[in-house]
């Protein structure tokens, strides 16, 4: 492949508004931003020495990494600073601010296993079982609304600290403040898990409520033409449509309960009107980078616990580039192919990761194989929306339905176990990827190497004596190799 002249496409560039995307030398898209001018904008990042005058180290890492780029011209800047978002978004290229981690904002915690769960202010989301409100803006309005919650609710903050009684029962405040408060001071867990509930629908609401606001402030912004206040809550507005999306209804934990238990295969098989438990499901996902490294998983689970004796892996070999669809019809119909042919028995239900066009490509791989499917359901992420294959009307169970619970460990494995698949190849290529600087080895030349060493670190480990023994490699050219690979890097 011949190497971009990132100088002569930026010469070209409009002096118009748009959006640019720069990218790596494998083609991932690094970084995504808008521009008034993306001639102006753009050409400024590769001003003579600029990698070296600029103060942030993650800028000066940016500049080096940029190996190609592409640019979408748009009407206005309003427009661009919407389409940027968009596909920050979509990409999530990793030096852009990731909406969903913006230390600048309050987030509101509740932990579930707490006996007795307090309301806490913090700027970090972790990967725990809490559940998290925000993030706000506005931190003087949300510590007046969280006050307003104590009063209405009867609810514990921050590091509030109850005491328990000999019988059980829990006192909440030792002062007057349960005069203040107006709410009955000594109770139950129970009781209080209920005050709870309630205060997280309300804080819920509020949150719709708050995002609304910020979106019509986000348009005055834009509409005004003040753009770096307009970008500012465009990154609020999607952090907060972010944190609503993932949401979870208030757990009740038992730690001595088992994640994968009967009772959630019980009640999947209700909800799916299956005609038994389904004791062996089966999930698949699709997994690539821009269209590049296209793999997919398939993970499966039995009696409600990860079978990863049984966990598959594949990469697309019916096409080159990114369809979705295609990729889902290939490997399913490749993995019950293998079964059919082996007479082993199907899976008592197949997830397929996403909506009605992944169920539809994988129900045709059966239509191909000429077999009966077995039970077949699609699990759409953006509101966890179960789809059918037929006529019936797509579910949505409640979130703290066991069932649905199992169904997204099984499709958050699928999807961990496709991506660590996707970032193995990904970190082959790069080491392979040295080979492009040695000059006259073409692809005919490169494959004979790969199949003779089958890796790069072999390769490097080999001899000149080893590496002449590969055809289209006499002395000169096997000693040239070596030398190469030899040098630090």
């Amino acid at each position: 492949m011949e190497p971009v002249n990132l100088k002569e496409k930026v010469r070209h560039l409009p002096d118009k508004p748009g959006v640019y995307l720069m990218k790596d030398r494998l083609g991932r898209i690094i970084y995504v931003g808008k521009a008034k001018s993306l001639k102006k904008r753009v050409s400024s990042y590769f001003q003579r020495g600029r990698a070296r005058t600029v103060s942030q180290p993650k800028i000066r890492a940016l500049i080096e990494m940029i190996a190609d780029l592409d640019t979408i011209e748009v009407k206005s800047e309003p427009e661009a600073l919407l389409l940027e978002g968009k596909l920050i978004k979509q990409w999530r290229p990793r030096y852009n601010t990731d909406f969903t981690d913006d230390k600048r904002f309050l987030l509101v915690r509740v932990d579930p296993g707490e006996e007795l769960p307090r309301f806490r202010l913090t700027r970090i989301k972790k990967d725990d079982r809490s559940r998290y409100f925000g993030p706000f803006a506005h931190s003087g309005l949300l510590r007046r609304t969280l006050a307003q919650m104590r009063r209405q609710f009867g609810i514990l903050l921050g590091d509030t600290l109850p005491k328990k009684l000999p019988d059980g029962t829990w006192q909440l405040y030792d002062d007057v403040r349960e005069e203040l408060y107006g709410a009955v001071n000594i109770l139950t867990a129970e009781v209080y898990r209920a005050r709870v509930d309630a205060a997280c629908e309300f804080l819920e609401g509020k949150s719709r409520e708050w995002l609304e606001t910020l979106r019509t402030e986000m348009a005055a912004a834009a509409e005004k033409q003040e753009y770096e206040k307009a970008a500012e809550l465009r990154d609020v507005v999607y952090a907060l449509e972010e944190t609503l999306r993932k949401t979870r209804r208030f757990e009740r934990l038992d730690p001595t309960r088992p994640a994968g238990d009967e009772e959630a295969l019980r009640l999947l098989q209700e909800a799916l009107h299956l005609a038994a438990p389904p004791h062996g499901i089966e999930c698949f996902d699709i997994s690539h980078i821009s269209g590049t490294f296209v793999v997919a998983s398939m993970v499966r689970f039995t009696d409600g616990r990860p079978d990863k004796d049984n966990y598959r892996r594949f990469q697309i070999k019916s096409f080159i580039g990114n369809d979705d669809f295609r990729a889902m019809e290939e490997v399913v119909g490749r993995r019950y192919r293998r079964l059919v042919e082996e007479q082993k028995p199907f899976p008592d239900l197949v997830v397929i990761d996403g909506g009605r066009g992944q169920i539809g490509a994988a129900l045709k791989s059966f239509v191909g194989l000429d077999v009966m499917p077995p039970p077949l359901i699609g699990l759409a992420k953006e509101h966890e929306t179960i789809i059918f294959p037929d006529e019936r009307a797509p579910l949505n169970l409640p979130l703290t339905h066991p069932g649905l619970q199992l169904l997204q460990r099984l499709r958050d494995e699928a999807h961990r176990f496709a991506n660590t698949y996707n970032a193995d190849l990904r970190s082959k290529k790069i080491r392979e990827s040295v080979l492009d600087d040695f000059p006259g080895l073409g692809p005919k030349r490169r494959a004979a190497l790969f199949e003779h060493f089958s890796s790069i670190e072999k390769l490097r480990a080999a001899s000149i004596e080893q590496i002449a023994e590969v055809p289209g490699f006499g002395g000169k050219k096997a000693a040239g190799l070596h030398a190469f690979l030899s040098k630090p890097a």
